[in-house]
Order: C-alpha cells, then structure tokens, then sequence
C-alpha cells in the first residue's frame, strides 16, 4: 500500500512541523489561539445558560400570574358566596322562602308556553335590516378581496 519512500516522506514533514513548536513564537500564537477559543466557549456557554435560565423564570413568572389570578377569582367567588344578594337568592331557590307579604304564583305549563317564542322556528323571525352602512372604501376593499379569492 504505501511504500518506504512515502513514509519516509511523511516522517520528514511530521519532523518538519514538529520542529516548528521549537520557534517560541509558533508556541506561543498556538497557545494564545487555544486560550482564545477556551474564553470564547465559556462565553457561549455562560450565554447558554442565560439563555435557557430566562426562559424559566418567564415561565414561572407566567404560572405566578395565573395562579394570582385563580387566587383572585377565588377572593371574589367568597365576596359573593358571603354577600347578602346571594344569601338572598339562595334562600329563594333552595328553600322557597321570600319577604313577608310576597305572594307567589304558580303558572301551568300549559299557560306559560303559549306566551314564549318558539326558536326552532326560523320563518316566523322577520329578517332585521342591516343597521351598519359600509363606506365605499370598506365596498371597495371588499371587491378586491372577493376578486383576488375567486369568491362571488
């Protein structure tokens, strides 16, 4: 495969780049280049770390505020629960009772549908006219939308 004469070659370049470490200005530019390159990783790397450690606490920052957030609904929910409109209404719905000299009345089914609107039934609702008048720059950006959309 290779023959004595290239390796031989070969071991003499080798020596050749070899002896150029012996120059203290060779070693010393190779040093420099190594010590460069170590202060530049370290640096990516400390950016890295930045990087990633930022994220987190905007993530936590965003879990905070939505916990702040459950935490004052919450404190709301209790101000109403405590209120006295609510006492009142459940009182009402749960437990039939109401203010002295209030009558109730109950309605039969019956009576109480007659006067309801049936919304299953679309043809008997009137068709309300548009209240909202377009300019002619809304026609017109319009048309174009329509056109470059193939639409009709």
């Amino acid at each position: 495969m290779f023959s004595k004469e290239k390796i031989e070659e070969y071991k003499k370049i080798a020596l050749q780049e070899l002896n150029r470490f012996s120059d203290i200005r060779f070693t010393g530019q190779v040093i420099f280049g190594i010590i460069v390159i170590l202060i530049f990783w370290s640096g990516a790397r400390a950016v890295q770390s930045n990087f990633n450690l930022q994220k987190q606490i905007i993530k936590l920052k965003q879990q905070n505020n939505q916990v702040q957030i459950q935490n004052n609904n919450i404190e709301l929910q209790n101000q109403y629960y405590s209120s006295k409109q609510y006492k009142e209404l459940s009182a009402r719905q749960n437990f039939g009772l109401g203010y002295t000299g209030e009558t109730e009345l109950i309605v039969p089914d019956s009576v109480a549908a007659r006067y309801t609107l049936n919304l299953n039934n679309q043809s008997t609702l009137k068709p309300t006219k548009n209240l909202y008048k377009e300019s002619r720059v809304q026609k017109n950006f319009i048309s174009w939308i329509n056109f470059f959309f193939h639409r009709s």
